[in-house]
């Protein structure tokens, strides 16, 4: 499981969205950019339909999820 308290583009609340990771400074879930792009969205559809989320933020969070991959169990 990816440890996102390294990561400084999300957080967790618990009295937000019900304490799931989620973007810096929004209500929109970390899981509903991968939900987005599993379901064929892009990157900048995703950054349409959800506006306050920044580009920077999409970006750091999907190479946070890579270097997660890299490195060795």
């Amino acid at each position: 499981m990816t440890d996102w308290n390294t990561c400084p583009a999300v957080e967790r609340n618990p009295r937000k969205i019900s304490g799931a990771w989620a973007f810096t400074g929004t209500r929109v879930p970390v899981y509903a950019l991968f939900e987005n792009l599993e379901s064929g969205a892009t990157v900048e559809q995703f950054l349409e339909w959800f506006p306050e989320v920044k580009e920077w933020q999409v970006t750091a969070v999907l190479k946070h999820e890579t270097e997660y991959f890299k490195t060795p169990a």
